[in-house]
């Protein structure tokens, strides 16, 4: 899509749902922007509002003499009365789609979280509803504003690895017990009738997956041939928190990706291409590339980053190509998809994990033994836990629709 108005100079009027939790991320960032003169925050949609302390950053100066933010429960009627041109949408994954087709409704530009939504059908909704609109519509994965994801794709299309094999993708993270009770739908598949979907490989390190996909050029969904899941969990929850899963994509190459909240020790998540003359490993966090290569010393650079909303705002306004559309992201969706659909994950035996303190705090967290490595061991061989010979990973335990 073009840009909507190639004059337009005044700040772009955003509204944010969701400013609290991951929310409170947006919210710095969007005084960030606003501090340029790229932005400015019109309103917030919570179902409590911000307090003083909360909006501080937005309350009138010397230097900063605008209205504070409208607050409202009613995005709709927020979207209206605050003349907004964009929303960021940073509520829970059962809610996305409704709000963003509200906003596509008003003509209302999207920065959408990830994962985009809890179904694929509601992704297709989503898709249609910006399309007919006509709106731009960005999902927030972050790592695809990283200058390293051009890097990595011109060193593979220059033969500095020779040919590429596959992607494996990493992430072992530490959570402790009280992150599945920071929310209602924390952890859940469902809730009633509703699909949520908070697993490892769907949220909290969906930009693993997603990252995979986007180097390796298949992040549409039809550049995926098929799924197989691993899913497993150590906490008492419903969704999983120890999975892998391996997509094969209609060029033949593999992505697996191998993911737990139960590291023994945090870890940064990382992506790696595979081929046959060598390897790249991008830390998507830290902009981070190492290129190792036979007859090669290894080669480490740390690249930019530009930041979505920013990338939406040049989009509008100047036409700039936009980092991370819907379309983007249909192959993550569809792992998505595969997830929902997979049997339930399957309880980690006892002896497989332990409890210990919570790195900050007072509470505890689970650990699984040995899943720092097995989870290296997946990105490093594209192999499934299963294959790798983990011994709760038996083939009877494992689902792959």
């Amino acid at each position: 899509m073009g840009p909507t108005n190639s004059t337009h100079t005044a700040p772009l009027p955003v509204v944010l749902a969701g400013a609290r939790g991951h929310g409170s991320w947006h919210l710095a960032n969007i005084r960030r922007l606003q501090d340029q003169g790229l932005v400015r925050l019109a309103g917030v949609c919570e179902l409590h509002p911000l307090d003083a302390a909360e909006l501080a950053a937005f309350a009138p100066s010397a230097a900063f003499a605008s209205e504070p933010p409208e607050q409202s429960a009613d995005f709709g009627a927020l979207l209206d009365s605050t003349g907004a041109r964009a929303a960021v949408i940073c509520t829970p994954i059962q809610t996305h789609a409704e709000l963003a087709l509200t906003a596509a409704a008003r003509g209302v530009h999207l920065l959408l979280e990830k994962p985009p939504a809890a179904t694929l059908a509601d992704f297709e909704r989503i898709l249609t509803g910006v399309r007919d609109a006509g709106i731009a519509c960005q999902v927030g994965f972050q790592s695809f504003g990283s200058h390293a994801v051009p890097a990595v794709r011109a060193l593979v299309r220059t033969g500095a690895i020779g040919t590429v094999r596959g992607y494996g993708a990493a992430g072992a993270w530490v959570r402790d017990d009280a992150y599945y009770g920071r929310a209602p739908w924390a952890g859940r598949r469902r809730i009633g009738d509703t699909d949520v979907v908070d697993g490892v490989l769907t949220n909290p390190l969906a930009h693993a997956v997603a990252t995979a996909l986007e180097l390796a050029g298949s992040g549409a969904a039809h550049d995926i041939a098929s799924i197989e899941t691993e899913l497993f969990r150590a906490h008492d929850i419903e969704a999983d928190d120890t999975s892998c899963v391996r997509l094969t994509t209609t060029s033949g190459r593999p992505v697996t990706a191998a993911v737990t909240l139960c590291a023994e020790q945090a870890g940064e998540p990382y992506v790696i291409v595979h081929g046959d003359r060598g390897r790249i490993t991008f830390w998507y966090k830290q902009d981070r590339v190492l290129l190792q290569r036979a007859g090669h010393g290894p080669r480490e650079k740390v690249h930019g980053r530009t930041d979505l909303l920013e990338n939406l705002v040049a989009h509008l306004t100047h036409g700039t190509a936009l980092l991370a559309p819907p379309h983007r992201t249909g192959a993550f969706m569809r792992v998505v998809e595969a997830v929902r659909n997979a049997p339930e994950p399957a309880a980690l035996p006892s002896d497989a994990w332990h409890t210990a303190p919570a790195l900050s705090g007072d509470g505890t967290r689970r650990v699984v033994r040995g899943i720092d490595a097995a989870v290296a061991a997946g990105a490093d061989t594209l192999r499934l836990f299963s294959e790798l010979g983990v011994p709760w990973a038996l083939p009877t335990e494992v689902s792959s629709p």
